[in-house]
């Protein structure tokens, strides 16, 4: 995670928080000129637009007096959905046994995309299966991205 996301993912924590959600993770994407900033957001009952809307109202309070992006951005919030983004260890370690599909920053045993099961995760990597015999340890720098990968049964 860099140091920027992890920057905007402790100032938003605690307003998410109060509101009674669990920020769940923090993306951040910039394209020239204009930034876009994922939130997203869980809870025990789930997530519905209203929700949403007041993440977002909360948010982007605290947001416009911080002014932590520099350039123009649109703020998202949403829930993370079913096929949800993985940001932390934790996260990782609740997800033992499930599919996940990786988004590498650079290539590993040739490969910088791969979709596997959860094997093992703890603070510094985790473990996929890619078959029944072939195992990949990525450490958690490496990731760009990841999501659970939902199958049809």
């Amino acid at each position: 995670m860099s140091t920027r996301v992890e920057e905007l993912r402790e100032m938003l924590a605690p307003v998410v928080e109060a509101l009674g959600y669990e920020l769940w993770g923090v993306e951040l994407n910039i394209h020239g000129r204009h930034a876009l900033l994922r939130i997203f957001i869980d809870s025990e009952n789930g997530i519905t637009v209203d929700d949403c809307a007041l993440v977002s109202q909360h948010a982007s309070g605290t947001l416009d007096v911080a002014d932590p992006i520099a350039s123009a951005y649109t703020l998202e919030v949403s829930s993370p959905g079913w096929d949800r983004p993985l940001f932390t260890p934790e996260q990782y370690q609740a997800y033992i046994g499930e599919r996940v599909k990786l988004r590498l920053v650079y290539a590993l045993k040739g490969q910088r995309n791969c979709t596997g099961t959860l094997l093992a995760a703890d603070a510094t990597a985790v473990e996929i299966g890619i078959s029944d015999e072939a195992r990949l340890t990525v450490p958690f720098a490496a990731i760009r991205k990841a999501h659970l990968v939902i199958e049809d049964e």
